[in-house]
């Protein structure tokens, strides 16, 4: 069990270590030429200078918004290659691509395209299943189709009739099934509601559907949310998300927070948010900015994701597609070292940035003698993000987070093996004999038997080391010296179906 406890603890370093440090992203009109043009360059400068500590935005994309290799078209070939190894007897090769091509259809914009494709792979995941011998696996793939879309009908022409024969078997297993009650809330009303891509609905949502694992994604015109699953389980399953950030933030062509009125505190506060659900240190928010009268201006605010502290900020004066190269070199410069040289006016605490529109909060200091104009750090008004002192997290404080970080994966394991024991346990309970044993002759019994002792053994293990990470990891927490801890949640819960547990934020 230590050896399990180090080598998570291990590998939760490893992947902080290996993670970029900084984000940057562009806010305001995200379609804007000019703007995804600086924007571009400036991420082009600061890489160039610490590669590995900047995201990249093929990597943004992929975390936020995968995107599919190929149209729909390109899936569908996909399905029929996968038909044609079915019909070759080839079903080893069928179950492969056939999962390949799920893969890249739950990637694909929600809606009845999506879904018809959906629905076509899984049934031809049934009939290979059927040939391979896996009666369960082949109803599973007729269950998730019927789960979502219980009228669906199968075309006599395409399938035999044991088939459609089954097919109805899962249907009135599925009309007998105790339902999950799933309630679907967004922070933008009438939102529209999609579950492996088909439209269930508009929000407030109440949906009663078997338990399971579904795709979940929220459209209100132009803002979709981060794809997610969910797990529909027990009697209640109430989801909420906030529609209003994920849909404002934008993979392509640069990662972006889109706002139409004028950059403010909430738009920090959502770039603070989306640095700590990629795990990254620090967030660096580019865009431009129109004054009352004279140019515009390239400004960059960098933001401390663990305290969501404004750092400093910086902008020089720009025109056209095209950052003037010193400018740019100056900037990146500044953003990293906190040195500022003449191409640069960074605003203050007394004073206004000089592309501060009238009324707009911006306090900046009167400026020192010379042409520039030198910030101190600022901080962001309470309310909208906490603030916390600059400046890396205590070795104590860090190795709390470790802890109850392992301690949450331990348990969330122990949860795992707890369904998959009474799996076992249901299926040795069918095996026993009238008088309750298990009968002499019967190896799979026998089997079934170790396999659930052993599960027991790791269960245990699991529970206590996950007790001890997570004790170790409050004990430490309360020792280290007081910080504002970073947007680190750790979720936990228990019922008679197991348990899980989950953590986020960055380390």
């Amino acid at each position: 069990m230590n050896k399990t406890l180090l080598c998570a603890g291990l590998i939760l370093s490893l992947v902080a270590q290996a993670a970029p440090r900084r984000l940057v992203v562009a806010s305001g009109e995200c379609k804007d030429a000019e703007l995804t043009s600086q924007a571009r360059a400036f991420h082009g400068a600061l890489q160039a200078r610490q590669e590995k500590e900047v995201m990249t935005p093929a990597a943004f994309s992929e975390r936020i918004f995968p995107a599919p290799s190929g149209s729909f078209e390109d899936i569908q070939r996909q399905l029929d290659a996968a038909q044609d190894h079915f019909y070759e007897a080839r079903y080893a090769k069928a179950e492969q691509t056939i999962n390949d091509a799920l893969k890249e259809i739950s990637r694909l914009p929600v809606g009845d395209s999506r879904w018809k494709l959906f629905a076509n792979a899984q049934l031809l995941h049934a009939l290979n299943y059927r040939s391979m011998g896996k009666v369960k696996e082949s109803d599973t793939a007729f269950r998730n189709v019927l789960r979502l879309e219980p009228q669906y009908k199968l075309d006599p022409t395409l399938f035999a009739p044991s088939i459609r024969q089954a097919f109805e078997k899962v249907r009135g297993e599925i009309s007998k099934t105790k339902k999950v009650k799933l309630s679907v809330k967004s922070t933008l009303e009438a939102s529209e509601v999609y579950l492996d891509g088909r439209k269930v609905g508009q929000t407030a949502l109440s949906l009663e559907i078997p338990a399971g694992t579904y795709d979940i994604t929220l459209v209100k015109g132009s803002a979709v949310s981060f794809p997610r699953q969910i797990q529909v389980q027990g009697t209640d399953t109430p989801v909420l998300v906030d529609l209003a950030y994920e849909g404002a933030v934008v993979a392509t062509p640069f990662p972006c927070l889109a706002f139409t009125d004028r950059f403010d505190e909430r738009t920090l506060s959502r770039a603070v948010r989306l640095g700590g659900a990629l795990g990254v240190e620090e967030v660096i928010v580019v865009r431009l900015e129109t004054p009352s009268s004279g140019p515009k201006w390239f400004a960059a605010t960098v933001l401390n994701v663990e305290g969501g502290q404004k750092v400093r900020e910086g902008g020089f004066k720009t025109q056209g597609l095209d950052a003037p190269p010193d400018s740019l070199s100056a900037l990146v410069d500044f953003v990293t070292t906190g040195k500022a040289t003449p191409n640069l006016v960074v605003p203050n605490t007394n004073g206004k940035a000089p592309w501060a529109k009238p009324g707009a909060d911006a306090p900046v200091a009167s400026r020192p003698s010379g042409d520039l104009d030198v910030s101190a750090p600022s901080r962001l008004p309470e309310g909208s993000i906490s603030s916390a002192p600059s400046g890396s997290t205590s070795g104590l404080r860090v190795a709390s987070y470790v802890a109850l970080g392992v301690g949450a994966v331990a348990l969330g394991s122990a949860g795992v093996v707890r369904l998959m024991a009474q799996k076992d346990l249901n299926e040795l309970e069918n095996r026993l004999n009238t008088s309750g044993r298990i009968n002499a002759g019967d190896q799979e019994a026998l089997d079934l038997r170790d396999s659930l002792a052993s599960k027991g053994n790791l269960l245990t293990g699991l529970l206590v080391g996950s007790g001890v990470a997570l004790t170790t990891g409050a004990v430490l927490f309360l020792v280290s010296p007081s910080h504002t801890p970073p947007p680190v949640s750790v979720g936990v819960s228990a019922g008679p179906q197991g348990a899980s547990a989950s953590i986020s934020g960055s380390f």
